[in-house]
């Protein structure tokens, strides 16, 4: 089936920073050549489904503003059942893919099979949309950079998956993953993401947080020794996620899941997938969280959006800050960019933009904007000013003595013998911030 959703006959094409064409490319070039990698293969877009092809536009206060014709409030049953309206959303979707050439996309087993009344009904309506997205990957040649199963949606969710107070539930959650991961495998996923929506609480008094902490333990250990059982290749993520929708969650940055990973021996197996919206939600900065991940061995991939910063919410809008962008891409850059990962777009239109072709618009800008920020990024890594000022700032660390610290070949009493001895009395050294932020600046 093919589908004419958003009225355009060609290709998105790259037109230069001139053009005033809203449907092409200023910035994104797929294959110009950047950091020794074809643009596209630095970046490796992806366009999430759920945002994009299953959210209707409603929010606290108002229902859905887009009519999209395979949602049940628009489909016609006379057309058929609700897998045709599945089968119609992803015919739309792969319109969108090739559209914009977008090498990946991602989904949730709920975006894209109608919800049944049994498990084993929810896996046949997977298996089935599994096997049409396999003809139009093979057709389309996009890849999926991650499939994820959703555990927070439905109403048997509502305490969780992985860490509910009631063993049907998490045996539910279990087998659900189980089947999503299948799905992946089939479709050739890249990696596989754990996203604990509800895996967190309200209130401690209905809380057990200990046995809630090892249920997840167990939980995961699961998935990683499924993951090896079915010879799935990709990497298993966890997306850290803090205070939304529940007042406390057990992955809340990346501080707390490596932690976690630790304490469940799950280190050398599964990875993060940060996004910048939940980066903010913990206090922290996008930045900080990549080069944290990087520095624990544990970065795999991210999710590309941004908040809004008056509102003190996860508003997943497209990203359009080309500063804050290229200091990601410096961190994911500096440390050898992805391997498995990739850039997915977790962001959706706002509830006023209702055409179809604002879907279009706002990857086209994204995309845009991740392209401007990551060149930026290869260039300041280029420059190498940056990073020579920490190579100077740390220098004395490459000393003999920098190293018989870090030896442990002092303790507290001989360092401070030492001190005395020698008369240490350093002088303060400046840390420059300001022009670093000026070097920055020059590139973006």
């Amino acid at each position: 089936m093919t589908t004419s959703f958003f009225g355009l006959d060609q290709k998105i094409t790259f037109e230069g920073a001139d053009s005033s064409n809203p449907f092409a490319f200023k910035h994104y070039d797929p294959d110009e050549m950047v950091f020794g990698k074809r643009l596209e293969d630095q970046l490796r877009f992806a366009i999430c489904y759920w945002h994009s092809f299953g959210w209707p536009g409603n929010d606290p206060f108002g229902g859905e503003t887009f009519e999209r014709p395979w949602f049940a409030s628009h489909w016609d049953r006379a057309k058929g059942d609700a897998m045709d309206a599945a089968k119609l959303k992803a015919d739309v979707a792969f319109e969108m893919f090739s559209l914009l050439g977008t090498p990946f996309f991602c989904f949730h087993d709920a975006d894209v099979r109608p919800e049944g009344t049994s498990f084993a009904e929810n896996t046949r309506n997977l298996q089935e949309i599994t096997d049409y997205f396999q003809e139009k990957m093979e057709a389309t040649k996009v890849k999926l950079l991650w499939g994820t199963a959703n555990l927070f949606s439905h109403r048997r969710y509502m305490s969780g998956g992985a860490t509910n107070p009631d063993p049907d539930v998490f045996a539910f959650a279990a087998a659900t993953v189980k089947t999503c991961l299948d799905s992946t495998k089939q479709l050739g996923g890249a990696n596989y993401v754990l996203w604990g929506g509800r895996e967190g609480y309200e209130t401690l008094l209905n809380t057990a947080i200990d046995h809630e902490m090892d249920q997840m333990g167990r939980f995961l250990n699961m998935v990683v020794d499924y993951k090896h059982k079915i010879g799935f290749e990709g990497t298993i993520l966890i997306e850290p996620k803090p205070q939304e929708p529940t007042k406390h969650q057990y992955d809340f940055d990346v501080a707390t899941v490596y932690g976690f990973l630790k304490r469940y021996g799950l280190d050398a197996e599964i990875k993060v997938n940060i996004e910048q919206g939940h980066a903010i939600l913990a206090g922290h900065s996008f930045e900080h969280e990549l080069a944290l991940a990087n520095a624990l061995g544990i970065f795999g991939s991210i999710d590309m959006n941004r908040n809004d910063y008056q509102s003190g919410w996860d508003t997943d809008q497209f990203p359009n800050n080309v500063a804050e962008v290229a200091l990601a891409y410096y961190q994911i850059l500096g440390h050898g960019g992805f391997e498995n990962g990739g850039t997915n777009f977790d962001a959706k239109l706002r509830r006023q933009s209702i055409d179809p072709q604002d879907l279009l618009l706002a990857h086209i800008g994204g995309m845009d904007v991740c392209a401007r920020g990551l060149k930026a990024a290869a260039a300041m890594l280029e420059d190498g000013s940056l990073q020579q000022n920490l190579v100077d700032r740390y220098v004395g660390w490459e000393s003999d003595f920098g190293g018989e610290i870090m030896d442990g070949q002092y303790g507290l009493d001989s360092l401070a013998n030492k001190v005395l001895a020698e008369n240490i009395n350093p002088d303060p050294v400046s840390g420059k911030q300001e022009y670093l932020e000026n070097i920055v600046n020059r590139f973006v």
